[in-house]
């Protein structure tokens, strides 16, 4: 066996070495990046501002009597016009309208005002599904200068065709088809929001 001496002189040796080993490895740091995506929605919808003229490919119409409206030779019928785009539009002024009759074959139209001297220029901004009227007052029955004075005044009209303003037509059946006097004189009150 060695003597201790010699053992302490060779583990102390041994020993060190290991301890300087042990102090170079030192601590070791790990960074982590994480990183996190957020995904958020937003939807827009245009304003009014910016709404653009209405098409015809943008409407869907009607034109139907107005219950309880007939009298002294006059009759109401409802036009609606209704927003079927996904975008606000905006429609102003008279309807631009020409009957048609049955066959498709334009019958005589005169538009009017039934409020003369009142500014027609309002613009009405109906959004997606919304719609606006105007109500047109007219004689289906009382013949006028230039209708025939026997029998029917003008030919059954059964359709109004629409004119926006933002062009195209749209078509409105006429409920029910009627005769419309006076060389077709429609006199229309202004849109509304409906």
């Amino acid at each position: 066996m060695a003597p201790a001496g010699t053992l302490v002189r060779r583990v102390l040796p041994a020993l060190a070495l290991v301890l300087v080993l042990a102090a170079c490895g030192g601590t070791k740091t790990v960074t982590v990046t994480q990183t996190v995506t957020t995904t958020r929605t937003v939807t827009t919808t245009p304003s009014a501002a910016s709404a653009a003229a209405c098409t015809g490919s943008d409407l869907s119409a009607s034109f139907d009597v107005v219950q309880g409206s007939a009298g002294a030779g006059q009759i109401a019928y409802r036009l609606t016009l209704t927003n079927a785009s996904q975008a606000p539009c905006w429609i102003s002024g008279l309807p631009q309208a020409q009957l048609l009759d049955a066959a498709g074959k334009p019958l005589p139209t005169h538009v009017i005002s039934s409020q003369r001297g009142v500014g027609t220029a309002a613009r009405i901004v109906l959004q997606p599904g919304a719609a606006a009227t105007a109500d047109a007052r007219f004689s289906p029955d009382v013949a006028g200068t230039g209708d025939q004075q026997s029998g029917q005044c003008q030919p059954q009209a059964a359709t109004l065709r629409v004119t926006p303003n933002g062009g195209g037509t749209v078509d409105a059946a006429i409920d029910p088809p009627t005769s419309v006097c006076e060389q077709g004189q429609l006199q229309f009150d202004l849109p509304a929001a409906s």
